[in-house]
Order: C-alpha cells, then structure tokens, then sequence
C-alpha cells in the first residue's frame, strides 16, 4: 500500500512533504545531513494565491504573518553611497516573506505529530526491490521503504543516485552567489543596500531579528568553477579573489569573511530533469525543477509538496500513477516559475555599464516595476491546485525501523 516513505531533506520541501503524508496517513521518514534543522538563513516569499491557499490548508498563515520580515527593499548605491535605485518592499518580499530558517522550523514542528526524523546521516545508495527500496546510509543502519523522494535541493543526493550524475541535470546560469553574518557596522537600518561594477555586486542587509548583525551578499559573474564544496577556506579566498580592488565598503565586507563561522557559497544554477520520477523514486522542489535564486522556489517546493503527497493519497496502490498524475499537473507550473532563475544573476550583477545604467533607469520607472510585480504573481499563481480531502488529525509519530 505504498505506506512507508522516506524523504531526504529537511529543508522547506522535505518537511511540508512530510507534514502532507501524516496527514494522508502515510509514515514518513526525513533524514537530513544537517546534525539539525538550520537556523536563520536568507528571507524567502510567497507570491500568489496559490501560495497562500496551500499555506492556509496547513493552518501556517497566523504564525508566518507573525514572523514575517515585512519585506526587504534595496537600495543600489554608487561608490559615494548615492542612491541610484530603489526597490520597494514588496519587490522581493512577495506577499509575505519570511526567514528560511523560521519556515523550516514552522514545517518541521508541524509534521513532528506523523513523521520521523533523522538528523545527522544521509543516503549513500538505493536499491529498488521487487516491493520496495532498501536505503542505505552513511551512519545508520539500511532500511525498507515503500518509496523514496529526493527533496535535497539542486545538488539532490537522490537525484544523483537514482538519476545520474548531476552534470546531467544542472546548468551553470553564469554567477555565482554567497552570504555570510557579520556585525551591522554600516547600522543598515532597513532592507538591504548595494553597489554594483559590472558583473559584480557586494551588499549587505540588516538582521530581521538582531539589528546588530547583518548579512552580506556578494553575486558575480564567472564561468563554471572547480572547488570543494565544504572546504570554506576555499571559497573565502575565491570571493576575495573575485571582489579584488572593488571599492564602496567591499573591503570592509570581505575583511569580516575570516570571523564568519559560515559561508553560503553555490553557484546560480538551475536544475532540468525529464522525468521527475523512476521506478519507485521521484524528486520534488529544487531536485527537480530548481533554481539557486530567483525562480519562487520556496512556493513552488510547498505547492509541489502539497500535490505529490495527494496524488499518492488518490493512487494509493499504484506509485506509478501517482508520480505521472503529479508530474503532468505541476511541471509546467514549476517550468514557469524557475524562469524567472535564469535572469537573476544577470539582474543583480549585470556584466557592462550599459546594463547597469539600464536596469537602474528602467526600474526607477513605477509602471514598469508594477508590471513586474504583477507578471511574477500571475506565473506563480498559474496552478490547478486539487482538493485532498485528508483526516482531522494527524495520525501519531512511526517507531523507528529496527
């Protein structure tokens, strides 16, 4: 009956998959590298209807409009900190935006009633059996599962398991990005404030929580580069490298790299895969339709959650026809909204003057910046979402397989 489920990634993703599946009366099981979920984090938003729909089906709406930023505007300076651009709140805030880091959270406490979680351990190989998947994983033992999702985001585990390498499945979009906390010493005392020379960006935005602290956030524009993605030092030394002889307060910024204890650094990228699903195992959110910024993909993980986890209530004994039925109602969906992805680091870091002072110049126009603002909410809203009618309450919490 298809019961057991294990889902890798306790991101946005993993866990609002989770919550859906206890719902429907399935038990699943998270397991998530991470030694636990992680705090703090860049905002993310919600953009439309559709968005919020599936949120006010969780019953999340009353606590994230508690917790939410209120929105993030920009503003771009020149070297001499003179206002160039400014975006409203709403530009990058959506409807409602809140921290990752309080979202996963919300998830994660929401579905503890159905699910299991495991922290600290990933999978290191699958193996579909006539009746199921036999996972194996890096610490614990090997276990049985009716069905395995990938919701590990565009560097998936599952995906590269189960699929093929990620080569296959990620395009480079030409930048890369990085953040990183450090004290609010430019006292930022809203939303977030850049510069720009062509092809780069260095900024940096107030802490929604502490006003003391702040974050940094660096784009630029580089060919596909070779690095250990958990060698921070690494990665410290090519942002230093990247942002050499930048003036405005970069180097004030980069001098704060040494004392930052973490570093998020990734390229832009985006990930296509032709058919989110084999054999037992499919792949929602950003393993199968993401984009490292810009492409809505926190509503398109929670819509996709929502749609997978009622497609395997309504197919209950046929895994097949369940990850075909989700596949053909969200893909184009999810298609539409990871477009916007391919634009971003163009966006944030464009590469010539001229499109610096295009952007700046154009998005100063009201009219146009409306325009925007609306085309984002119409693509993100452009979704048929299914009534899953599901229990009143959420059965209780599996016992760990032996």
């Amino acid at each position: 009956m298809n019961r057991t489920v294990l889902i890798s990634g306790a991101s946005i993703a993993g866990p609002a998959l989770a919550y859906w599946l206890g719902r429907h009366g399935f038990s699943p099981t998270v397991v998530e590298l991470a030694p636990a979920l992680r705090a703090g984090g860049q905002a993310v938003d919600f953009r439309s209807d559709a968005h919020l729909t599936v949120l006010d089906r969780m019953g999340l709406l009353p606590e994230l409009r508690r917790r939410q930023t209120g929105g993030s505007p920009i503003r771009f300076v020149d070297a001499a900190d003179r206002t160039l651009l400014r975006l409203p709140a709403e530009f990058a805030g959506g409807r409602i935006e809140v921290l990752r880091g309080d979202l996963a959270e919300i998830l994660y406490e929401r579905s503890l009633p159905g699910a299991e979680y495991v922290f600290g351990d990933t999978v290191t190989a699958l193996t579909e059996t006539a009746t199921g998947v036999r996972a194996d994983f890096r610490h614990g033992p090997s276990r049985d599962f009716d069905l395995v999702v990938g919701a590990d985001g565009l560097h998936s585990t599952v995906r590269r398991l189960a699929f093929g390498p990620e080569e296959q499945y990620v395009t480079h979009l030409g930048h890369y990005a990085a953040t990183w906390s450090l004290p609010n010493y430019l006292d930022v005392r809203e939303g977030s404030v850049g510069h720009n020379v062509p092809g780069r960006l260095a900024s940096v935005g107030v802490d929604h929580r502490d006003p003391t602290r702040a974050t940094a956030f660096f784009v630029f524009a580089s060919p596909r580069l070779a690095y250990d993605r958990h060698d921070l030092t690494g990665q410290k030394q090519i942002l230093k490298d990247a942002f050499a002889g930048m003036g405005w307060e970069t180097p004030r910024l980069l001098g704060s790299l040494d004392r930052a204890p973490e570093l998020y650094f990734d390229s832009i990228s985006r990930a296509d895969v032709p058919r989110w699903s084999t054999g037992r195992i499919a792949l929602v959110g950003d393993a199968a339709c993401g984009a490292t910024l810009g492409g809505m993909g926190t509503g398109t993980a929670v819509v996709a959650a929502y749609v997978l986890a009622g497609e395997l209530a309504r197919h209950r004994d046929d895994h097949r026809a369940a990850f075909t039925a989700y596949e053909r109602r969200l893909r184009k969906y999810a298609e539409g909204c990871q477009t916007g992805g391919d634009r971003a680091g163009r966006f944030l870091a464009p590469g010539t003057a001229t499109g610096l002072w295009l952007r700046n110049t154009l998005l100063s126009r009201r009219l146009l910046l409306d325009a925007m603002l609306r085309m984002g909410e119409k693509v993100s809203a452009d979704v048929d979402l299914p009534d899953c009618p599901v229990a009143a309450e959420a059965p209780e919490k599996p016992s760990p397989a032996a």
